[in-house]
């Protein structure tokens, strides 16, 4: 399709140096590296060594939920980090303190989930599903179309339920600057290389 290639990918929930590499090589744009509790959590010392071997041109992203701005700062310096994806109740002028490029990620329900972008300043919105008890890595989808970057007037990453099997028509149907995967791109819970290089090439077109 006609203007597909030129979208982003990112992979996230990043644990090991291995699969880092494996996913640049694939063609990712950015990784992922999630400093909040859960199952895909990594240790700052982990990411230190994992983002000290990537190549240049890689974003190396943290992924934060409502931390003090001091440790994010701390932890971003120390990591390497140059982009950092917000998943909680961050307000914008938290977001203009961090001297960082800034993704702010909101849970979308509806349309109304939407109306609060407005107040925020950042490099681009991540637009996930809303699931009450989560954060993000819901494995779950919201309607696309909701998604149109145009009529947000702002960078838009989809996420949310993604995955090899419908990663193409959610970019035909958004036309996002960039798709993030996590859930959507592991086997029993650990990431998949190949799951990894098949959602790139469908995310672009390729195959």
């Amino acid at each position: 399709m006609p203007g597909l290639k030129q979208v982003k990918v990112k992979i996230c929930g990043i644990m090991d140096s291995v699969t880092a590499l494996a996913a640049v090589e694939a063609g990712a744009d950015a990784l992922g590296f999630v400093f909040a509790p859960g199952p895909r959590r990594v240790e700052k010392e982990k990411v230190r060594s994992i983002c000290a071997l990537l190549p240049p041109f890689v974003s190396r992203v943290g992924v934060f939920v409502n931390a003090p701005a001091e440790v994010v700062k701390e932890t971003a310096l120390y990591c390497g980090l140059d982009t950092l994806q917000l998943h909680g109740d961050e307000t914008p002028e938290y977001c203009l303190s961090l001297p960082y490029k800034i993704i702010k990620a909101f849970r979308v329900r509806d349309s109304v989930s939407l109306q609060t972008i407005k107040r925020y300043r950042c490099a681009a919105v991540l637009l996930d599903t809303y699931v009450q008890e989560l954060r993000g890595g819901t494995g779950k989808s919201f309607d696309w179309s909701l998604a149109v970057a145009p009529v947000l007037s702002v960078p838009v990453i989809l996420a949310g339920g993604l995955h090899p099997e419908n990663v193409e028509e959610a970019v035909a149907t958004a036309r996002p600057y960039a798709v993030d995967v996590s859930s959507g791109v592991e086997t029993g819970g650990k990431k998949d290389i190949e799951k990894i290089k098949l959602f790139i090439e469908r995310a672009r077109g390729l195959c």
